[in-house]
C-alpha cells in the first residue's frame, strides 16, 4: 500500500514538474508537419489523411508512436540516462558500424536498416546517444576544457558517429553532429575556435566563386584571401593581442609592399600573385615570431598559427573540393555560389522551391490549393523540401510562423538548460538546441537558395519516422531529466 501511495505521489510530481509548455510546442509542430505532408501529397482519388498507403496516414502513425515514446520516456528515472549514458553511446556505435556493412544501398547511401516494411536510419538515433554521452562527460568530477586531453576526448565523442555515418555515405547526417561544437562553446571553449571555423567557411566560399577570374596571375579567389588574411593579421594584433607597436609595424609594411607593388605594375612590371603575397606574409609572421621576445607570448603565437594555418587552408581548398567531394556534391555547390547553372539538374530543386515559396504571397493560396505542389514540380516536397509546401499555401504568415514556433522551442529549451544546476541537464539540453538550430538554419537555407542541397529534415515536418522519433527521444529525455532539476544528487 505504501509503495503505490509513493508511486502515485511520484507521478503526480512528474505531471507537475514536466514542461508542459515544451510538449504543447510539440505536439503543435508533429501534427502541423502531418497536415503539410498530406497537402505535399495530396491525391484527389485518396483524400483520406489517414490512409495508411499515403505519405500523410504513415506519419500519422509515426506521429502516434512518437507521442508513447515521448510518454514512456517520461516514466523512466532521470538517473537512467546519466547511469548508461556511455553504454548507450558505444552500442550505438556499434550499430553505426554494422549498418555500414548490412545496409543496402539506397540512392548511394548505405544508412538505412531494412525490416520487412520498415526503414530506419540509426544516425537519427545516435544523436541522442552521442548528446548523452557529452553531458555525461562533461559532468565528470573535475571535468572541464583546461587540457590538450579534455579537448580530444570530448572531440573524439562527436567525431566517432560523424566517421561512421561518413562511412555510410550519409554526408548530409554527419554535417548534423558538428554542431555540437557550440556545446562546446558554452562550456569553456575559446570562441576563437569558432571565429577560425567561420574563417575557414569564408576561405572556400571566396576561393571557389572567384576561381575562374585572374588577377595578378592568380585566381581572383587567392588574391582576396590573401589580403584577408592581411586584414586579421593586423586586426588580431590590435585587438586580440593589444599590442599597437607590432600593429603598426606590420599594417606599415604591408602598405609599403603594397605600394611598391603598384608602382612596378605601373611601369609595366607584371608581379606575380603568389610571388607577391606569400613572401610579404611570410616575412610578417617570420617579424612577429621575433616579436614574442617582447610581447604577448601566448597570444602573438596564436595569431602566427592562425595565419599559418589560413595560407595552407586556402591551397587545399581546390584540392579538397576537386578530390573528396562527390561530382554531385560539387555540382550543387557550384550552383548554390552561382558558380554554373544547372536549371534543369542540380538546382531544378531549389529553382522550383523558390517559385513555389514565391508564388504564396504573404498569405498563401489555401490549404490544398498550391499549384507548384499539386504538380509535383518540387521533387522531394514531402521530405526535405516540405518547407516550400507551406510556404505556397499558407504564404508568408504560414512561412514565419513555422519560424516562430522552432524559435519558441528552442529559446525554451535553452532557458530549460540554464534553469538547471546539473552540468549533466545543461550541457544535455544545449545538444538538444545546437541539433535543432542546425537543422532549421540548413534546411530553410537550403529550400531558399542559401545552402547547398545536403538532405537535412525539418524537425517535426518533413517525413520520415526515424527523423521523427530521433528528434522525440532528444527531446521527451531531455523533459525528463528536467523534471528533476530539483533532485539531482539524490539517489
Amino acid at each position: 500500500m505504501a509503495m503505490e501511495t509513493r508511486n502515485e505521489n511520484e507521478n503526480t510530481n512528474l505531471l507537475r514538474s514536466v514542461d508542459w509548455f515544451t510538449i504543447v510546442l510539440y505536439l503543435i509542430m508533429v501534427i502541423a508537419g502531418a497536415v503539410s505532408i498530406y497537402a505535399a501529397t495530396y491525391d484527389y482519388d485518396k483524400a483520406s489523411m489517414f490512409d495508411l498507403s499515403e505519405y500523410s496516414g504513415k506519419q500519422f502513425l509515426w506521429a502516434g508512436l512518437s507521442f508513447l515514446i515521448g510518454f514512456s520516456l517520461l516514466l523512466i528515472d532521470r538517473r537512467i540516462y546519466e547511469a548508461y549514458a556511455y553504454p548507450l553511446y558505444g552500442f550505438m556505435i556499434l550499430l553505426l558500424i554494422v549498418t555500414i556493412f548490412v545496409a543496402p544501398d539506397i540512392k548511394g547511401s548505405r544508412s538505412w536498416l531494412v525490416f520487412g516494411p520498415v526503414s530506419l536510419q540509426p544516425a537519427e538515433f545516435a544523436k541522442a546517444a552521442t548528446a548523452l554521452a557529452l553531458a555525461k562527460l562533461f559532468s565528470t568530477y573535475g571535468f572541464t576544457l583546461n587540457g590538450w586531453r579534455n579537448y580530444a576526448i570530448a572531440i573524439g565523442i562527436i567525431l566517432l558517429p560523424i566517421l561512421c555515418i561518413i562511412m555510410e555515405r550519409e554526408t548530409g547526417s554527419a554535417l548534423v553532429y558538428t554542431s555540437l561544437i557550440f556545446v562546446l562553446y558554452r562550456e569553456g571553449m575559446s570562441g576563437f575556435v569558432l571565429f577560425a571555423a567561420l574563417m575557414a567557411v569564408v576561405y572556400f566560399v571566396v576561393v571557389l566563386k572567384f576561381a575562374a577570374i585572374t588577377f595578378m596571375g592568380i585566381p581572383l579567389g587567392m588574391v582576396i584571401a590573401f589580403i584577408l588574411v592581411m586584414t586579421l593579421i593586423v586586426g588580431m594584433l590590435l585587438v586580440y593581442c593589444r599590442s599597437w607597436i607590432l600593429g603598426r609595424n606590420v599594417l606599415l609594411g604591408y602598405l609599403a609592399a603594397g605600394a611598391l607593388a603598384g608602382g612596378l605594375a605601373l611601369a609595366g612590371v607584371h608581379v606575380n600573385g603568389y610571388a607577391f603575397f606569400l613572401p610579404v606574409i611570410v616575412l610578417s609572421l617570420l617579424y612577429l615570431l621575433w616579436g614574442m621576445l617582447h610581447d604577448d607570448l601566448k597570444k602573438v603565437l596564436i595569431t602566427v598559427c592562425f595565419a599559418a594555418a589560413s595560407v595552407m587552408f586556402m591551397f587545399t581548398v581546390n584540392v579538397a573540393f576537386n578530390k573528396v567531394l562527390e561530382p554531385h556534391q560539387q555540382k550543387r555547390i557550384m550552383v548554390t555560389l552561382g558558380i554554373a547553372d544547372d536549371p534543369r539538374g542540380a538546382g531544378y530543386n531549389v529553382n522550383q522551391s523558390k517559385i513555389a515559396i514565391g508564388s504564396g504571397g504573404i498569405t498563401g493560396k489555401g490549404f490544398l490549393q498550391g499549384t507548384q505542389t499539386k504538380l509535383k514540380y518540387v521533387p522531394e516536397q514531402h521530405t526535405d523540401f516540405i518547407y516550400c509546401t507551406i510556404g505556397e499555401e499558407q504564404g508568408f504568415i504560414g512561412s514565419v510562423t513555422v519560424l516562430i514556433l522552432f524559435l519558441a522551442l528552442i529559446l525554451r529549451i535553452i532557458t530549460l538548460a540554464e534553469r538547471n544546476h546539473s552540468t549533466f541537464a545543461r550541457v544535455y539540453a544545449y545538444c538538444v538546441a545546437s541539433y535543432l538550430i542546425f537543422h532549421l538554419a540548413i534546411n530553410i537555407g537550403m529550400v531558399i537558395g542559401l545552402c547547398p542541397v545536403i538532405g537535412i529534415p525539418l524537425p517535426f515536418f518533413s517525413y520520415g519516422g526515424s527523423s521523427l522519433w530521433g528528434f522525440t527521444f532528444l527531446l521527451f529525455i531531455l523533459l525528463r531529466i528536467d523534471a528533476d532539476r530539483g533532485n539531482y544528487g539524490t539517489w
